[in-house]
């Protein structure tokens, strides 16, 4: 059964992964190996084949949005069973920039590999990432950029957090179509991601370095 929610969620059917998903938790299968063996292979073979350019965005976020299906059915459960998150992320699209779907497979595929996730959405200002700091740190500040004219946000939000003396309690990830490794090295940013599969990769990184 494990076998058919993980090929089920590589072909992105949503319905089917939710109902395998649930029947193999009637029938008493930990929830771990579900979520392990089940849900999360098969989002890594999908992150692996997005790296090698063997699928494409489309195909990529139609399988998270199945592995959310699964997911749905499997959170509930976690504290019962022990499962804890593997960190806290909070995301967004910065100010000035109204594009989502790269944010979204990153925040599904984050959630997917047990993330803590808190998506402020699009066009977030240095404040709201700020504030979000202030009120529940997270582990991780994770920004996206489409447009190279909105990228200046992504300092400005860090800058906001210095002035703030909140800096050093996040690491901060950033990534997006224009975005470069310079571009993070310049700004100060602690990891940059080309892609959503490498960015589940660059959080397991940073949770590391900060634990």
């Amino acid at each position: 059964m494990l076998k058919d929610i993980k090929e089920a969620l590589m072909k992105g059917d949503r319905e089917t992964v939710s109902r395998l998903t649930k029947k193999a938790l009637d029938e008493g299968l930990e929830i771990k190996k579900i979520l392990d063996e089940g849900l999360i292979a098969g989002m890594e073979i999908i992150g692996a084949k997005f790296k090698a350019n063997e699928i494409f965005i489309p195909e990529v976020l139609i399988s998270a949005k199945a592995m959310h299906a699964g997911m749905a059915i499997l959170e509930p459960h976690f504290v019962k069973c022990g499962i804890k998150p593997a960190g806290k992320v909070v995301i967004g699209t910065v100010k000035g920039d109204l594009h989502d779907i790269g944010k979204n497979i990153v925040s599904m595929m984050l959630k997917g590999s047990c993330f803590e996730v808190t998506d402020f959405g699009i066009d977030v200002s240095p404040e709201k990432f700020v504030n979000a700091v202030k009120k529940d740190p997270p582990d991780i500040v994770a920004m996206s950029s489409l447009l190279t004219t909105s990228m200046g946000s992504m300092r400005d939000t860090i800058n906001a957090l210095k002035d703030s003396g909140l800096r050093d309690k996040v690491k901060i990830m950033i990534g997006g179509a224009p975005v470069t490794q310079d571009f993070a090295t310049a700004i100060g940013a602690d990891s940059y991601a080309r892609d959503a599969a490498t960015a589940v990769d660059k959080a397991r990184e940073l949770i590391k370095l900060k634990t």
